[in-house]
């Protein structure tokens, strides 16, 4: 299952996996009990995989956040009771550059939520390595774009030293 599938109803409690579309709305099932349920078109949805965390360089896809809380062991995750503090703690270790200003408490309170969620469910096996491979695929365009970095400044200086070398010297 993907997070395609996996939807956040505003004013109901859990997540829903999306079951088919009705002339009126959706039909999802909650994935805290399993009860089917008509969602009507007036009712906020929101699609997991269209959720990102604010950073201050550029949004951070909620699938890659959950392969971060993933890496971490389980009592590292706060619970419910935790208080702010604590889940602020946490999202600065998992996502250091995450804007303070705009993520907040609440917001993260609900990502792990929904990550404790759909980890008990055995959702995120698929989306953990779906993650591991998006962070390599980044992790490999940024070092290609270190290395065409490199080569342009390596060029630039030869290019320098080229034209410091073709000048005619005054005397």
């Amino acid at each position: 299952m993907k997070l395609d599938d996996i939807l956040a109803v505003s004013g109901k409690p859990g997540l829903f996996k999306l079951l088919a579309q009705s002339r009126n709305g959706l039909i999802a099932e909650s994935l805290l009990d399993g009860k089917r349920l008509p969602i009507s078109s007036t009712q906020q949805v929101s699609a997991l995989k269209d959720i990102a965390i604010y950073t201050y360089d550029k949004e951070v896809p909620l699938t890659e956040v959950f392969g971060l809380i993933a890496k971490l062991p389980e009592t590292e995750i706060p619970t419910k009771k935790s208080s702010g503090a604590e889940f602020h703690d946490f999202f600065q270790k998992i996502l250091p550059d995450y804007d303070q200003e705009r993520v907040y408490t609440s917001d993260i309170k609900k990502v792990v939520n929904w990550y404790t969620s759909l980890s008990s469910a055995g959702v995120l096996t698929e989306t953990e390595e779906a993650s591991v491979e998006v962070a390599n695929e980044v992790a490999l365009e940024e070092t290609v774009e270190q290395d065409v970095n490199q080569e342009v400044e390596a060029v630039s200086a030869e290019l320098a030293e080229t034209d410091a070398e073709s000048e005619p010297k005054s005397e």
